[in-house]
């Protein structure tokens, strides 16, 4: 639906298509409205009328003032200039006119109860979790009330944890706007999250549900440890579930309510829960069923993971809001757990490894006392705590679930975090040297490692073995860049460009027409940097992007520039897209020419190159462009396509400095066979008599032709007759996922000892 400049619009009159007018927030509430999904009703102020208001009252100038000179790493300085900008919006008196309507929705929706929640217009995109930087107000009642709480909220996008969050993602903040939901209030008896993907391993198969007695707010804050049920999408069927002790729920205010501790709002108050109701399940095995079948639609209908607020009132489950998940780790870059005795065990909460000093935060006031490399301890965090956290090697806390803002906020920033340990900061010490291992949820007293169970892997290690044969990594995720650079390893052998793609969360059409070219840019520029900057001088192999028209559809917008294939595998993807659409190839080479400005370390590899008049017009563009083959810069080849066997001399005689081996890809095209088909799965070999001399054929042409070739995957570390074959026809390099550095390395060093290769 086209809109206008509308100040006021419902639910079922927005989609997910609306960010910029309703914010992420206000459009999913909207498009699960629209998907018949139960939410509770409501209407949404938009970010029109947040702009208006600032404009009309001239506040524009005086806000970009006061931030003009601002220094967000000095926390005095933040907290001063954000209580002034909310100051400024907050004695602005709000137009009459939109406070007339304001009202009039408030009493068309039937009044009673609502919740007034902030929806920022950068909220819940795939590149971002805000994690409750701006307010929400509950248990609001009356027309003159309403029309407060969404001044509130407007003022709430200037909070200092807002200003810091908004500086570091580089967020122009008056190019932020913010809308307000307005939804009817449920009398949670039961709340909690729902992953439509377990969030630590990225298993796409499993569903979890975190529950707790109360309204949500209990565990979002991280005051309450939630249930844990976790379940197999097949049936759906319950695998696990962890059920956790509950003493307190949040219950909301009302006329009639009991005695008991108000929370920090004082819009609701904290209930005893019955001693006999302590201990049991939080919500009924149909209740968990419900919910499960829930979340599997609403993954269906927005066609990726999702993360799923829910709330149960009078056996009715209801949907708060869903948004993509963000900052999911590759199971496959996970590690083993460690050997040793445990101090302490909570909730895995974002996966990694950190050693470090301890220093116990009682409040956020405290937070100027963690220094680069400290381990944050914490009753709970808050999004206060947010500069620390930045700052923080690891997150330990006494509280908390899987959702909590701990958990959310340092799988984004990448560090390890153990939430509801129920006794850190009481069991650790300040300056106690402590080991945090995010992946198991344990932590441990002193500095230790993990102890890799693989075959004479740790004197291999030890020994710090080179092999003439380089081993390159395969990597996507630029926090652990730094990590895997520090490891015996040659360079990146393939740096997969669809996670940065899949981080802007919107496609590139849609972000020219809306003229956002430089931003896209700018992102691409920042994802890339990261792994020049740490593998530097080593070489990182830039795979340029690969996304399918269905990955593409995913994207904001894409709906409008891709069409339906049946096949996106074989459909229009790698090199056949850059031909035809020039402008957005160009925008993925100019961040790439950026990079190369300080670090020359970027090669650039093009994936599924079909024909040799398609490489030859590809190679044009990039040499208009300023990036054309030479000492410092070298081009690659993916080989995944049975042309490029066949013809392989004439795509090196076309120009290029190595070729990549696609061993999935090309293996599936040569035997017909689907490479994800279970029924097929013993089909699928890279060792086929076929495969094998396709292999063979592109590395001793290669070899012959004085170019380097690479092979990317497993299929080497998996199969050591196969490393052994590679090695002897005179592959050059091996590029494998971080956990088969060790083990890859191992194979080489035997297959070349055996060879006698020096």
């Amino acid at each position: 639906m086209q809109k206008g400049h509308e100040a006021i619009v419902w639910f079922n009159e927005v989609t997910k298509n609306d960010i910029p007018l309703v914010g992420g927030k206000g459009a999913n509430l909207g498009e699960m409205t629209n998907a018949g999904i139960p939410v509770p009703p409501g209407y949404i102020v938009t970010a029109n009328a947040y702009f208006d208001f600032i404009n009309s009252s001239n506040l524009h100038p005086a806000i970009s003032k006061a931030l003009e000179s601002l220094d967000i790493n000095d926390s005095k300085q933040l907290s001063v200039v954000a209580n002034i900008v909310k100051e400024m919006i907050l004695s602005t008196p709000m137009p009459p006119g939109l406070a007339t309507q304001i009202k009039t929705a408030y009493k068309k929706m039937g009044q009673g109860l609502v919740a007034v929640r902030s929806s920022a217009t950068a909220e819940d995109l795939p590149e971002a979790s805000f994690a409750g930087q701006q307010s929400t107000y509950l248990n609001i009642e009356g027309g003159d009330e309403v029309v407060v709480a969404v001044q509130k909220c407007w003022a709430s996008l200037f909070e200092a944890r807002a200003i810091y969050y908004r500086v570091q993602q580089n967020f122009d903040h008056l190019q932020v706007g913010i809308a307000v939901p307005v939804q009817k209030m449920v009398q949670s008896q039961a709340s909690g999250v729902c992953f439509t993907i377990e969030p630590i391993t990225s298993d796409p198969t499993k569903i979890v549900i975190e529950a707790i007695y109360g309204l949500g707010e209990g565990l979002v804050s991280g005051e309450i440890t939630p249930d844990l049920y976790i379940l197999d999408k097949e049936g759906p069927a319950v695998l696990s579930r962890t059920i956790s002790h509950q003493e307190r729920r949040l219950v909301r205010k009302n006329g009639n309510s009991t005695s008991g501790a108000e929370d920090e709002s004082g819009n609701n108050y904290w209930q005893p829960v019955p001693s006999t109701k302590q201990e049991q399940q939080k919500i009924t095995e149909d209740d968990i069923i419900t919910l499960a079948k829930l979340a599997m639609l609403i993954e269906n209908h927005y066609k990726g993971p999702q993360d799923i607020e829910w709330a149960k009132e009078e056996n009715e489950i209801y949907i708060v809001q869903s948004r993509p998940v963000t900052a999911l780790k590759d199971a496959s870059e996970l590690e083993p757990e460690i050997d040793a005795p445990i101090m302490l065990q909570g909730a895995a909460a974002s996966p990694g490894l950190a050693t470090g000093g301890v220093k116990i935060l009682q409040d956020p006031s405290e937070i100027d006392l963690v220094l680069p490399g400290d381990i944050l301890v914490a009753e709970m965090t808050t999004p206060d705590f947010v500069p620390a956290m930045k700052r923080a090697a690891a997150i330990v806390t006494n509280r908390g679930g899987r959702t909590s803002h701990a958990a959310i906020v340092s799988r984004e920033l990448g560090i390890p975090c153990v939430v509801g340990t129920g006794e850190a900061t009481k069991v650790l010490k300040n300056d106690q040297m402590i080991t945090v291992d995010g992946t198991h949820g344990k932590v441990y007293n002193g500095k230790v490692t993990r102890n890799v169970k693989t075959s004479n892997i740790a004197s291999i290690v030890r020994e710090a073995i080179r092999t003439k044969t380089r081993v390159y990594v395969n990597l996507a995720q630029p926090e652990l860049a730094d990590k895997v650079a520090a490891r015996n390893v040659d360079g990146v052998g393939l740096l997969r460009a669809e996670f940065i793609f899949s981080q802007i969360g919107k496609h590139p059409r849609y972000m020219i027409e809306m003229g956002q070219q430089e931003e896209y840019i700018q992102q691409v520029y920042a994802g890339v940097l990261s792994f020049a900057k740490a593998f530097y001088p080593r070489p990182v192999v830039y795979r340029t992007n690969d996304f399918k028209t269905n990955e593409y559809r995913d994207l904001l917008g894409g709906d409008k520039y891709e069409g339906q294939e049946e096949n996106p595998m074989l459909g229009y993807r790698g090199v056949s897209r850059y031909i035809k659409d020039i402008e957005v190839f160009k925008m993925e080479i100019e961040a790439i020419k950026r990079v190369r400005k300080d670090y020359p370390n970027v090669y650039v590899m093009l994936p599924f190159v079909r024909t040799v008049d398609e490489l030859v017009k590809v190679k044009r563009i990039l040499e208009d462009e300023g990036l054309k083959r030479g000492p410092d810069f070298k081009l690659w080849m993916m080989v995944e396509v049975p042309s490029n066997i066949f013809l392989i001399d004439k795509f090196i005689d076309a120009g290029i400095d190595g070729i990549s081996i696609g061993s999935n890809d090309l293996t599936q095209l040569i035997l017909g066979v689907d490479r994800d088909s279970e029924m097929l799965r013993e089909t699928f070999d890279e060792r086929n008599e076929a495969v094998l001399v396709a292999l063979e054929k592109a590395v001793t042409t290669a070899a012959r032709r004085g170019i380097t070739a690479s092979i990317c995957g497993q299929a080497p570390s998996v199969y050591p007759e196969l490393t052994e074959k590679l090695v002897s026809w005179g592959i050059t390099s091996v590029s494998v996922s971080p956990d088969m550095i060790g083990t890859t390395r191992e194979i080489i060093a035997k297959a070349e000892a055996k060879l006698k290769i020096k």
